[in-house]
């Protein structure tokens, strides 16, 4: 999948597997051409499904980690499954704005 050119997209957070920091129903903003970090909020694929977690880059070994330790930490094979970076957040407060980067 290519990603140059791409316009950014709004996603609205399901359940609650990044909870404390994003709460079911915030919107993320998704930027595919976002630089990927060590410790970025991602949107990437895993089995064939999409999903939102946070990056970690540990030696040789990419995971996608939950912030809710419910949830288990999974391995991806490498940067090409990242599809963006999370740039915002925005909630029903005010209070839950907020930009990453």
């Amino acid at each position: 999948m290519h990603n140059c050119g791409k316009e950014p997209f709004a996603l609205q957070v399901l359940g609650d597997s990044m909870l404390p920091e994003f709460k079911e129903g915030n919107i993320i903003i998704i930027e595919p051409d976002g630089v990927v970090e060590n410790g970025s909020y991602v949107f990437a694929i895993h089995d064939e499904e999409y999903i939102f977690r946070q990056l970690v880059i540990d030696n040789e070994k990419f995971l996608l980690k939950p912030l809710n330790l419910n949830y288990p930490i999974l391995t991806i094979s490498g940067l090409d499954a990242v599809k963006g970076v999370i740039t915002q957040k925005a909630g029903t407060r005010r209070k839950e704005h907020k930009n990453y980067s």
